[in-house]
């Protein structure tokens, strides 16, 4: 995935990061922000795989949020 572009842009998980964050002054790193777009990516990623393993083990053409909805509780735990 690295140098194809796909991915998080660096100014969004910065401003989801500061959603989170208590203490507005809170800064994040340059490093920090490629690490956490990389994290989520790979979880995304991840998400859609699992998730159409599930539709293919139900015999459905299409991926639909029911299939993401079962994938996600082992997913958030292998996380």
């Amino acid at each position: 995935m690295e140098g194809t572009g796909v991915g998080f842009r660096k100014d969004l998980v910065s401003k989801l990061l500061q959603l989170h964050f208590t203490n507005s002054k809170t800064k994040v790193g340059g490093d920090a922000l490629r690490l956490m777009a990389e994290l989520l990516t790979i979880f995304v990623v991840e998400a859609a795989v699992r998730s159409v393993r599930q539709a293919q083990a139900e015999d459905l053409a299409l991926v639909d949020v029911d299939q993401l909805e079962k994938v996600l509780p082992q997913l958030l735990l292998d996380f």
